[in-house]
């Protein structure tokens, strides 16, 4: 992970409680994939597991703050379990949870999605 100065950095003209999701999201992340690699972007910030491959093909998530809400994305969310139905989006595999409120945030099954994604393995799908 980069430092935190890098992120803080990034994300500092974002409103004060949209960053706070932000970095519980980070920390979320640390928990669930200590080894991942954290890449900031102009679009937001990645992790993924850089030894398996890139953003995409070893991606766990990825964090993009709009103008009201923060944006979890996952990059074949489409094929994750969500039983609480928190994935929004209609493309071909990217998925992604809108998050308004710190306090709204169902966190436990944020992170259940975190960990469901960070161990899917898309080599493991068939191509048609």
């Amino acid at each position: 992970m980069r430092p935190y100065q890098e992120v803080e950095r990034f994300i500092q003209y974002a409103p004060a409680d949209l960053r706070e999701i932000a970095f519980e999201l980070r920390n979320l992340v640390a928990e669930v994939a200590p080894t991942a690699d954290e890449d900031i972007r102009p679009g937001g910030i990645n992790y993924y597991f850089k030894q398996k491959g890139g953003h995409v093909s070893a991606g766990i998530c990825g964090i993009t703050i709009k103008s009201d809400h923060v944006r979890l994305f996952f990059p074949h969310g489409a094929f994750i379990h969500d039983p609480q139905k928190l994935l929004r989006g209609s493309g071909k595999a990217m998925r992604y949870v809108p998050l308004m409120h710190y306090d709204l945030v169902p966190w436990n099954d944020v992170r259940a999605l975190i960990e469901e994604h960070a161990s899917f393995d898309p080599s493991s799908m068939a191509i048609f």
